[in-house]
């Protein structure tokens, strides 16, 4: 049926005609699951246009956006240099299928920011990152077993999907449909936050554990920061046991800090994934790590991995002037600053109106949590009143501000959210939350 008919029957939401003609033709009517908002309820808004801070659906209204692509578009949408780049290289073509200056370039840049890698293999998504990631340890060290933890998603590669966060949390499905019982066994799962858990780990299992994956900063289960001294016993713990150590810095790589979360916490892994940011809204990512383990990757070494659109040209353009934009001065302070208001408003204002709250940030990242308990892992996390959220969620759309639409979800502060934007995002919040108590 025509958008048009169905425009009729959905009374004139062109957002809701398009999600009922999707839902014929796409599984639940979204390309990614958190898209439907299941977790919030409600008919998802198809998005049309986006500039600097803003999104434009399709019935032309806008919003301050917090979602930023799930992370990418920290310089904000439609950035004029990126698009005068990508303009720039488009008319040369857009895919050769063989190398190009420019993966050389953007990978010098990425060892030249992240301390922990001396050698980058570019891939096309965070998921194909993490699995590349963690086949290379198991090549590297002879071992079959992966640690991850509690509420941590690292895309949706078979041996990641257990006790996953995120989506899979949103939606209530089981941990692992569709995964094989003997790679899921080679699963090991442990609460986010938890030394002693991981210590036992390894005491169970003393020879057999390749790798352990974390988000050092969790964006997940929402946002969840480390405990202090966390990092550095993963650290201590994987260098006494032979174990690599990989940051999935998918979504924090290049947003905390120009060499991600290890340069914020001055911790080293032996490898890490990357993605969003460095691909300048663009599908791209990447895994690098230390040399002797990269030589593993084919075709230095036997680990085989391979991919048709690896170092595509165009995305390889925006990632690259992204990442020269972001080493201008005092880049991280502003976005810092700026998301430390809108966090802190949030949370002043919750309780103003008596809203049980609970507020977590890191640097550009933060969620705010229905819950009156602090968030320091999955379990904590997953006691949060979701409905409050949502309602929250949809009152906030209302009045033109764009949040995930999940409580499990981080949101992401970008440059072209000015003191102007924020104060809106603020007075917006102010009003949401009045009328969520008159509904009350």
């Amino acid at each position: 049926m025509p958008v048009e008919n169905e425009l009729e029957e959905s009374g004139g939401s062109r957002s809701a005609a398009l999600f009922e003609q999707a839902q014929r033709v796409i599984p639940g009517g979204v390309n990614s699951p958190v898209r439907a908002f299941r977790g919030v309820g409600g008919t998802p808004v198809f998005i049309r246009s986006a500039q600097g801070p803003y999104l434009t659906d399709v019935d032309g209204k806008r919003y301050i956006d917090y979602i930023g692509s799930w992370g990418p578009m920290i310089l904000g949408h439609a950035h004029p240099e990126v698009l005068r780049a990508i303009h720039g290289i488009i008319d040369r073509g857009t895919s050769f299928g063989a190398p190009t200056e420019l993966e050389v370039e953007i990978a010098e840049m990425i060892v030249a920011l992240v301390p922990s890698i001396e050698m980058v293999r570019m891939v096309s998504s965070g998921t194909e990152a993490t699995m590349a990631a963690i086949r290379v340890a198991r090549g590297f060290t002879g071992r079959k077993k992966v640690l991850k933890f509690v509420g941590c998603y690292h895309g949706h590669g078979d041996a990641f999907l257990v006790k996953a966060g995120s989506g899979v949390a949103t939606l209530g499905l089981p941990d692992s449909p569709g995964v094989p019982a003997e790679i899921s066994a080679q699963t090991i799962t442990v609460p986010f936050n938890d030394v002693e858990a991981v210590e036992q780990a390894f005491k169970n299992y003393p020879d057999d554990i390749a790798c352990i994956i974390v988000e050092p900063v969790v964006g997940n289960m929402g946002c969840v920061p480390p405990n202090p001294g966390y990092l550095q016993a993963l650290r201590d713990i994987t260098e006494k046991n032979g174990t690599v150590l990989i940051f999935d810095e998918v979504m924090t790589g290049f947003r905390l800090a120009r060499g991600g979360a290890q340069e914020l916490f001055g911790i080293t892994p032996d490898m890490t994934t990357l993605g969003k940011i460095m691909g300048g809204g663009l599908p791209a990512a990447a895994y690098g790590g230390r040399a002797d383990i990269m030589k593993c990757v084919a075709p230095a070494g036997p680990v085989y991995q391979a991919g048709t659109l690896s170092g595509n040209p165009v995305a390889m353009t925006a990632g690259i002037v992204t990442l020269k934009l972001l080493q201008q001065p005092n880049i991280y302070e502003t976005l810092d600053r700026q998301a430390g208001k809108v966090a802190d408003g949030f949370q002043a204002l919750a309780g103003k109106f008596g809203f049980k709250t609970v507020s977590n940030r890191v640097g550009s990242m933060f969620t705010m949590f229905f819950t009156d308990e602090p968030v320091t892992d999955w379990d904590s996390a997953s006691k949060s009143d979701t409905k409050a959220f949502g309602r929250f969620f949809h009152a906030m759309l209302n009045e033109g501000v764009y949040l995930a639409p999940s409580q499990y979800e981080a949101a992401f502060m970008s440059l072209a959210h000015t003191d102007e934007v924020v104060d809106s995002t603020l007075a917006a919040a102010e009003r949401a939350f009045e009328k969520l108590t008159n509904q009350a």
